[in-house]
């Protein structure tokens, strides 16, 4: 079912890469784990993380996590993602089972290079409601959603001493 809505779906695709001045292991180490995605995720989204993750939890294929979240108008809803794909140290692929899209599926990926790690993150999405999500997405999810990738880029720079020229 979900292989036939995927293809009757539009669906979105972006890509956001960053080069980290740190060792692979710490930045595995921090975006492996669920409970940094309200470090680098808006404040007025009121991300939290409402089970499935514990400090001392390793993450793994087929791990549930639930989340709350307010992405639009401050309206709170449930969103819950599974862990699908693991390679330690190289990627992960987190795939939205209940929430506010008709699909999710964010990669992250990671490669050593000369000085840190070059991170990419690839985010697949579809709005539901056919027409009516794609008029949406045209107007405001997309426009959100580099929004919060943005910040996250922003917050990453910070917590890991990456200064730009500008």
């Amino acid at each position: 079912m979900r292989f036939l809505l995927r293809n009757i779906m539009k669906t979105y695709h972006f890509e956001f890469e960053t080069n980290l001045p740190i060792p692979l292991a710490e930045a595995w180490d921090f975006f492996s784990s669920p409970l940094n995605l309200g470090k680098i995720t808006p404040p007025e989204m009121n991300l939290v993380i409402t089970s499935g993750y514990t400090d001392d939890s390793k993450m793994y294929p087929g791990l549930l996590i639930s989340y709350k979240v307010s992405p639009i108008l401050g309206i709170k809803m449930r969103w819950v993602t599974e862990i699908t794909h693991i390679k330690d140290n190289e990627y992960f692929i987190d795939e939205q089972r209940s929430g506010p899209y008709a699909f999710w599926q964010h990669q992250h990926h990671f490669k050593e290079i000369r000085g840190g790690v070059h991170m990419t993150d690839i985010l697949a999405y579809a709005i539901p409601y056919g027409i009516i999500g794609r008029i949406a997405n045209r107007l405001f999810v997309a426009r959100k959603l580099k929004k919060v990738f943005a910040y996250r880029q922003q917050q990453i720079e910070k917590m890991f001493g990456v200064y730009r020229e500008r």
